[in-house]
């Protein structure tokens, strides 16, 4: 056999094998059909139309935990240490322990022992002012003198003694007295500007949560058609979602976001319906 006919057969042989690889790889490639609809509120159910979708390798809510997880976070207790000195140090020592400093919210009260409010100076205050004053209750009242502390020191000391513990008792017996400490700490609550601090991180988190989608974790994207189908093709099996990444689609008062698991099987064709059931729905005033 000449050595033009070999070359040639060889090469036929190769062809052939390029061909079933090429036709075995196509057979096991998957695809994603989809539908999103959105039912805004006292409304019918709308396609969502000319809407990009991304298929990532990674849902982007763990994506977004991903980046949180890595980024550094502010230092509460670096945060207590720079409050000024309207701020005793029992109070902030009671803030770092309980990594708490929303003094003005409800739930401060679930956070206090009688311990809490008898060493805290800014506590107790608040405590006195909002049940001390009440002459019609049976909250206890003070029997130690002001001129017993210098006149006779351990009366003053044993009368005082007493008053704490019948408070701390009174507080055990009426949990309910706590209620509305947080009113007194209108002007004194750190809260707002934690909140602010913490604020300011966001942003980046969520712009490189953007980034990380969009570049390690996309795997193909689409945007809808008039009906609000939208196609994926030529797609290896696996484990993929379907996601509108933190971009609402707006249908009415309806602010959808996606990001729904689907798995795609060797050769076969995945059918999705995104609606309102599937859907995060997102407050317009956080967008």
């Amino acid at each position: 056999m000449s050595r033009m006919k070999m070359g040639l057969r060889i090469a036929g042989f190769l062809g052939l094998g390029i061909l079933l690889f090429a036709s075995r790889a196509g057979a096991q490639a998957g695809s994603i059909e989809f539908v999103a609809r959105a039912t805004p509120s006292g409304g019918l159910e709308e396609p969502v139309r000319g809407f990009p979708f991304y298929l990532l390798s990674k849902s982007f809510d763990a994506i977004e935990k991903e980046v949180d997880l890595a980024s550094p976070k502010p230092d509460l207790n670096e945060f207590i240490d720079r409050l000024d000195k309207a701020y005793s140090p029992q109070l902030k020592a009671w803030m770092k322990k309980n990594q708490w400093v929303n003094l003005g919210s409800e739930e401060i009260a679930r956070k206090l022992t009688p311990e809490d409010i008898l060493s805290v100076p800014e506590l107790r205050k608040a405590y006195l002012d909002r049940n001390g004053g009440d002459q019609s209750a049976d909250f206890p009242k003070p029997k130690a003198k002001p001129e017993d502390q210098s006149k006779n020191p351990e009366k003053f000391a044993r009368l005082s003694a007493e008053y704490e513990e019948a408070i701390k008792h009174y507080i055990e017996q009426h949990p309910n007295s706590v209620d509305g400490i947080y009113l007194d700490f209108a002007d004194l609550d750190p809260g707002p500007k934690w909140d602010a601090v913490l604020g300011r991180r966001r942003p980046e988190v969520r712009r490189r949560a953007l980034e990380l989608a969009q570049s390690k974790y996309l795997v193909a994207r689409t945007q809808t058609d008039l009906d609000g189908q939208g196609y994926l093709r030529s797609l290896a099996p696996g484990n993929y979602w379907i996601s509108t990444l933190n971009v609402a689609a707006v249908v009415g008062d309806a602010h959808s976001l996606w990001d729904v698991p689907v798995t795609v099987r060797p050769g076969r064709t995945e059918f999705v319906a995104l609606s309102n059931v599937n859907a995060f729905q997102l407050d317009p005033e956080s967008e």
